[in-house]
């Protein structure tokens, strides 16, 4: 059985004065992960795992930009857990597919089950979440949060770069104010087809909300897991009057207003 010790606080765990002392007299508390191995510890006992109990870890790490279901088929492989069994505690857990967890490098306790670290990955992307919400909205409202995340998550999947962000933003906002359909290949990355270029084949059969080129709006749910970077530049674009983008050979975007413009700027990539 491993906790962390956040979670043995969450847990309503707390020390008396008589605990420091003999806490003192034993070694000191470690940070992370304990393995306390059973719940049915005498006082003494888990005083002493605590000091003594620190549980071997692996570190696993989900990049921005990432899909859920591929996040979790990579640490199945690297943690030598049941894919089916690790997606299947995720659907039970999750409310939506895409979106709840925060990219970032976690260290997980070896031998924990498929159950346990979808908790524990969910739980630490919630608390992260709200701060993110705080931050940024001064508050935390989950259906207004799920969608400022679902913009996001376009806007992760289509800029070049951190600091392409707010102007990738800004086209996006601008056609949404003009209900022009976002037309964006980023959005049909989504799930299984995160690492797959799209195609006119997908774009023809894809009937989801995923794929803007037949849909209006944002999809209906996020397209991927997204960095803190993505959610600033969803609440503060750059205020431009940018309708259009292209990819140019140097790999980063040409912008501009104007459909004709636009045309030539895929030319000229192409060339």
């Amino acid at each position: 059985m491993f906790k962390s010790i956040a979670h043995l606080q969450e847990d309503g765990v707390n020390l008396n004065a008589i605990d420091a002392v003999i806490l003192r007299l034993i070694g000191h508390p470690q940070s992370g992960w304990i393995d306390l191995q059973k719940d049915n510890l005498t006082r003494i006992e888990y005083l002493y795992k605590l000091t003594t109990a620190k549980a071997a870890t692996h570190t696993i790490t989900l990049i921005p930009g990432e899909t859920t279901i591929i996040f979790l088929e990579q640490i199945a492989k690297q943690l030598s857990l049941d894919s089916s069994k690790l997606k299947e505690a995720y659907e039970n857990a999750a409310n939506t597919s895409e979106g709840l967890l925060v990219p970032d490098t976690y260290s997980i306790p070896k031998s924990i089950n498929e159950e346990k670290l979808i908790d524990y990955l969910l739980k630490e992307s919630f608390e992260k979440h709200k701060k993110f919400s705080n931050k940024l909205l001064g508050s935390y409202d989950e259906s207004k949060w799920l969608q400022l995340v679902t913009l996001a998550s376009v806007i992760q999947k289509e800029a070049a770069s951190v600091e392409d962000m707010p102007m990738v933003s800004s086209v996006i906002h601008n056609r949404l104010k003009k209900n022009m359909r976002l037309q964006m290949d980023g959005t049909l990355n989504y799930a299984k087809h995160s690492h797959q270029k799209v195609t006119a084949a997908q774009i023809r059969s894809d009937k989801t909300s995923y794929n803007t080129y037949k849909h209006r709006g944002l999809p209906d749910a996020p397209v991927c897991n997204v960095s803190y970077e993505a959610l600033s530049a969803a609440v503060n674009p750059k205020q431009t009057d940018y309708l259009y983008f292209v990819r140019g050979k140097n790999g980063e975007h040409v912008y501009t207003s104007y459909f004709s413009t636009h045309h030539k700027n895929i030319v000229n990539a192409t060339k």
